[in-house]
């Protein structure tokens, strides 16, 4: 193999769960040049990796279709080895299709996999993880080790978060795209209050969770609470959380942030449940979850912007000891 294609144009937490193929392909051939297809926005995701060759990014919400266009004939002209499609989108079939790799991997459940030279059953709810999903892709390819997500913070970036690592931290990550994803912010204040003053909060998200999570250092009134959200990028963050005491996050992208730094990370399901397979993969990984079964539960695979049932139970009735005791 001299050029091979990873296409995963999702979501952050998607990408990084597919990082494990860039980890195995490189180990099984090293001098192969990989390139990772991502939507424009997650490519910071590999800003320096070690391991990839060329990002190639796809701009989605400008001109989608003018872009898509333009890297397919980029596909097919450089006419790679091997292209594995991670996705299960039409367009990105199309990309693998008639991209003229000699092997063209992907999922079943790609309506153009009848096109492709090997395809792979995907499987959900049945307690099989992500990664494990991803890896059978390439299971063609013998290595009796299992690859995970990994990520590579730069010096440079571990030097940005170094004036937050004065003191002992913890970071939460309040935010998700899902409102039945999203820990309340009420919980999040109460887990705050117990963490002694000495200790340092940082409170982590996007841009567009500055306002949640600036509400929640407010009302907490821990005076050693600094809201971040919008000030680091990707790496950044897994820089900073990599030397937590604790990570706490939703069943979101920080959780696989953690896991791609290895760093320690609680993670509270509310909605969804880890047995769909996307769950932490730190070493030091615990999820948190209502203890008792509820009839709902759970509500849907990604989330939904209300609880289908007006009581979200799933989350409100979450001990807080579960919380307390990972600190």
């Amino acid at each position: 193999m001299k050029k091979i294609l990873i296409i995963q144009s999702a979501s952050i937490g998607d990408v990084i769960l597919a990082t494990p193929l860039v980890e195995k392909l490189h180990h099984v051939f090293p001098e192969a040049a990989i390139d990772f297809l991502v939507k424009k926005g997650n490519e910071n995701l590999f800003q320096d990796h070690p391991f990839l060759h060329e990002v190639l990014v796809w701009d989605k919400k400008y001109r989608s279709y003018m872009n898509f266009d333009k890297l397919m004939h980029r596909v097919w002209s450089t006419r790679y080895d091997l292209v594995v499609n991670v996705q299960r989108f039409l367009l990105t079939g199309l990309m693998t299709a008639f991209s003229r790799a000699q092997i063209k991997t992907g999922f079943d459940k790609n309506p153009m996999s009848f096109l492709f030279t090997r395809k792979i059953r995907h499987r959900i709810g049945e307690g099989v993880h992500e990664v494990d999903r991803n890896l059978a892709l390439i299971e063609e390819f013998p290595d009796p080790h299992r690859y995970l997500p990994r990520l590579y913070p730069s010096k440079e970036d571990h030097q940005k978060v170094e004036p937050y690592k004065t003191r002992p931290y913890y970071t939460l990550s309040p935010a998700s795209l899902w409102f039945t994803k999203q820990f309340p912010a009420e919980k999040w204040i109460e887990l705050i209050n117990h963490i002694p003053a000495d200790k340092a909060i940082y409170l982590l998200g996007a841009h567009n969770d500055h306002a949640l999570c600036e509400d929640i250092r407010l009302r907490s009134g821990h005076p050693a609470t600094i809201n971040l959200c919008g000030q680091l990028s990707f790496l950044q963050s897994a820089a900073l959380m990599q030397y937590a005491r604790m990570n706490f996050t939703n069943d979101s992208a920080p959780m696989h942030l953690a896991s791609a730094v290895n760093a320690p990370v609680t993670v509270i399901y509310c909605s969804t449940v880890p047995e769909f397979g996307f769950g932490p993969l730190s070493d030091n990984a615990e999820v948190v979850e209502v203890p008792e079964k509820l009839p709902c539960r759970p509500c849907g695979l990604h989330g939904y912007s209300e609880c289908p049932e007006k009581h979200f139970k799933c989350a409100i009735t979450i001990p807080g000891e579960l919380l307390i005791n990972r600190l």
